[in-house]
């Protein structure tokens, strides 16, 4: 496999899991986190990261907007729930100390 290769197909995979996240806005970051241990905000953090190694101007509610498909607040404002208590009891168990 080429080096070109090789980006291409983890930019195949990037774009992949963005696609599916935005088509289950029903799962909530606190779930991501407490079974993945990384969210969709994890995700466009890492996005802006790789923005910045390379130079390139990316803003945090650009990189959030590539992730979530709509700007951050919109998402919340119509995805979002409040975390159960046991959600936030897992998140927090899970917390390295």
């Amino acid at each position: 496999m080429t080096e070109q290769e090789r980006l291409e197909l983890e930019a195949a995979a990037f774009r992949a899991l963005v696609q599916h996240l935005r088509t289950r806005p029903d799962v909530q970051n606190i779930d991501l986190m407490n079974l993945a241990g990384f969210c969709r905000n994890c995700l466009s953090k890492w996005y802006k990261a790789a923005a910045d190694d390379l130079g390139v101007d990316v803003s945090a509610d650009q990189a959030r907007e590539t992730v979530y498909g709509m700007p951050y607040a919109d998402w919340k404002a119509k995805y979002q729930k409040e975390a159960s208590a046991e959600q936030k009891a897992a998140f927090a168990k899970g917390k390295p100390e």
